[in-house]
């Protein structure tokens, strides 16, 4: 069938082809959301309806108080002797995906996850590795990646994108989540308004550097971002369903990475400053907030870089003598010095993208001046930095690099190098490519200082 035109509910997006006037056929392979007051009560009608008999449930100490033992009981009184690991190896990462490994009973035929975004993401990645359908069960909704085709876990100390499939089922029991730590709502609503800058940056990214782009997908986007922040005043009172609309807002999103092929459309500039700040933290051992978070205060960040970019007086000659001049050897000097132990993984992705040789650039320099009147119409639409930080100040939630422990240090070189994460054209590449780097992002720096938010 074709492609809504208008924005419908997440269900009708589910286990449906959808043929798009972008060229491509739009598919979430998931089979089933429940989202309300009970909802964990209909997993052992779940598993008789597809057909399971061996469920084997993944979680951690905390979460299998939370739902997991829930879940276990339900199961058992139904007639199923469900195998359950409480996982030991809090890293998620290679030593995680052999604790799961090692204690998969041999007759599982589905796995369930107990948790939220690392849980939910070892439980893809790991699903799909055994070759094993999946269901997830949402104890608080602070990321995007429930619905999600990907998974996110440490690979050689760097946040990796890992192969992997879709959860059959998700279920988020709105009494769960009413109870879990408000901060992971604020995390979840913080992921949402991400969309901002991501939405941003594709449609840059379409422009500049010839990206796909789909006007259906973006839209259907849009509106669910637009809808969760008219819930503010909801949100901030916890009522139940704003709750219930944040995680409808976070499943849609991460559907989006399936019916899209992959996560252009919702992760941008300010994902790959968090990807960055969760590097630092995994090698000093500090964590600087939570995903979600991060993504806020990654999104200001981003929206005012746009901003000073929109101010500059944007000298096309001088970008060419920059790409001209670029030495990879002081690059990569610098990126051993910004990633430590991850820059290994950093200049692999280099080598094989080639994002920052000249000639790449110098051709993206000539589409950007162009297009440069397209392009400040974009970038003029987007929203205001500063009424996404107050509206963020009065949710609570981060919007500040110091509210999430930033130093001056760490958000100078999250600006010069966050975008060697991903080889994904976002508006920090196009800056770089223009050779403004240091001085925008000097200008945002002193902005941030007379606002106390550095």
């Amino acid at each position: 069938m074709k492609m809504y035109e208008t924005t419908q509910s997440v269900e009708r997006y589910l286990n449906v082809e959808l043929e798009c006037s972008c060229g491509r056929t739009h598919y979430a392979p998931i089979k089933a959301v429940n989202i309300g007051k009970g909802a964990i009560n209909s997993l052992p009608d779940y598993m008789a309806r597809f057909g399971y008999q061996k469920p084997y449930i993944l979680c951690d100490p905390v979460t299998y108080r939370v739902a997991g033992e829930k879940c276990e009981a339900l199961l058992r009184e139904a007639g199923y002797a469900p195998q359950v690991l409480v996982i030991r190896h809090l890293g998620f990462d290679e030593a995680t995906l052999g604790e799961i490994v090692i204690h998969k009973p041999e007759d599982c035929d589905v796995m369930i996850g107990c948790g939220t975004g690392s849980i939910t993401d070892m439980l893809r990645y790991s699903s799909f590795k055994l070759k094993l359908p999946c269901f997830t069960v949402c104890t608080g909704a602070p990321m995007d990646g429930f619905a999600a085709s990907v998974g996110i876990m440490n690979v050689d100390n760097l946040k990796a994108t890992m192969p992997a499939h879709n959860t059959e089922l998700i279920i988020g029991d709105t009494d769960i989540l009413a109870g879990a730590p408000w901060r992971m709502t604020l995390a979840g609503f913080g992921d949402l308004i991400g969309k901002l800058s991501s939405l941003q940056d594709w449609r840059v990214a379409a422009l500049v550097n010839g990206d796909h782009y789909c006007r259906q997908i973006d839209r259907l986007v849009t509106d669910y971002v637009e809808d969760i922040m008219a819930r503010t005043g909801s949100l901030k009172a916890r009522q139940p369903e704003a709750l219930g609309a944040v995680l409808n807002g976070l499943l849609l999103t991460g559907t989006v990475i399936s019916l899209y092929g992959s996560s252009r459309p919702i992760s941008g500039a300010e994902h790959h400053m968090s990807h960055y700040w969760e590097v630092l933290g995994d090698q000093r051992g500090k964590d600087y907030a939570m995903h979600g978070e991060q993504v806020a205060v990654g999104t200001v960040l981003a929206l005012m870089m746009a901003e000073e970019l929109l101010s500059a007086q944007v000298d096309f000659a001088a970008a060419r003598r920059d790409a001209a001049a670029y030495d990879p050897q002081t690059w990569e000097a610098e990126i051993r010095r910004a990633y430590g132990s991850a820059a290994g993984a950093i200049l692999e992705l280099e080598e094989e993208a080639g994002k920052n040789r000249p000639e790449g650039r110098l051709r993206r320099i000539d589409r950007i001046e162009a297009h440069w009147d397209e392009i400040r119409a974009l970038l003029e639409k987007g929203y205001p930095s500063g009424d996404l930080r107050q509206m963020l100040k009065d949710l609570g939630c981060p919007s500040d690099p110091k509210d999430i422990g930033l130093t001056e240090e760490i958000l100078k070189d999250s600006f010069r190098y966050c975008k060697e994460t991903r080889a994904r054209y976002t508006v920090y590449q196009m800056i770089w490519d223009l050779g403004l780097t240091e001085a925008l992002s000097d200008r945002v720096m002193e902005k941030l200082k007379r606002l106390g938010a550095l």
